[in-house]
């Protein structure tokens, strides 16, 4: 079976790809955008543009704009398919004169103007990893800029659980040295997020429960036996494995300026 069909099911009740509840989200999205609204003279009089790398369906862009009409966004995912959903959707809510959506590799997107915002959480894995990732977006951020980054980091170190679920002990690093690892390259951390037990549990139940749903509902499909085998070792490998082993953190990170770094 497609991991990105997998994905699509497994996301269906939690469209944001990552362990955040909706308030997580809406506080994050209220301190990266304030910064936006904080510029002075001609910088106030035009849009702050965002742009999502390793958008899915745009739930972080839907939330970002709705509510604020000086907000126009772009999204970037390889998946075309998931992208024609998701522009369906913001089509359906009347966005879509404020959100473009583009369906290619996130490493190889070219804008004419850089962007206000700049996201990428939990798609680290689409530029090789986190130090990766925080250039891409540099390449994309206007002076000034604000960029929002969640990645895994190790709460503890990972057992034998954990590796038998298919991590690598050097996959993350602890939280301390995570965070050295990005002011080490020249950010600093403006506001930051570490995801609690029950967003991880209401993550990884809607993940698992949504894609067995739809397994179960669908016993003719080609699909959902090897969907329903598919939520049972993710469960098996979270709840045996990395649960309160593997950590998510959110942060806020602007450019530290040469002579300060």
């Amino acid at each position: 079976m497609d991991r990105r069909r997998i994905s699509a099911l497994a996301h269906a009740d939690h469209p944001i790809a990552a362990p955040l509840s909706d308030i997580s989200v809406a506080r994050l999205l209220d301190r990266a955008l304030r910064d936006g609204d904080e510029r002075d003279g001609a910088e106030r009089d035009r849009d702050v543009r965002i742009l999502d790398l390793g958008c899915g369906e745009a739930a972080w862009l839907v939330r970002a704009v709705e509510g604020r009409p000086g907000v126009r966004a772009h999204g970037v995912d390889l998946d075309a398919g998931t992208i024609a959903r998701a522009r369906d959707g913001i089509a359906a809510r009347g966005l879509g004169d404020r959100v473009t959506l583009h369906a290619q590799d996130a490493r190889e997107f070219v804008a004419q103007e850089p962007f206000d915002l700049v996201l990428c959480v939990g798609a680290a894995h689409a530029f090789g990893g986190l130090l990766p990732t925080l250039e891409a977006a540099r390449r994309h951020l206007a002076p000034g800029g604000t960029a929002l980054i969640g990645d895994a980091f190790w709460e503890r170190e990972p057992g034998q659980g954990t590796l038998d679920a298919g991590f690598a002990a050097d996959d993350y690093t602890d939280l301390g040295t995570t965070v050295d690892r990005i002011v080490t390259d020249g950010w600093t951390p403006v506001y930051g997020h570490i995801s609690t037990t029950e967003e991880w549990d209401e993550y990884e139940w809607s993940w698992t429960g949504s894609l067995s749903r739809w397994a179960l509902d669908h016993p003719d499909d080609p699909d959902s036996g090897e969907a329903l085998k598919a939520a049972a070792e993710h469960r098996s490998g979270w709840l045996h494995g990395y649960r309160r082993t593997l950590g998510f953190v959110t942060l806020l990170l602007r450019r530290t300026p040469d002579q300060l770094h």
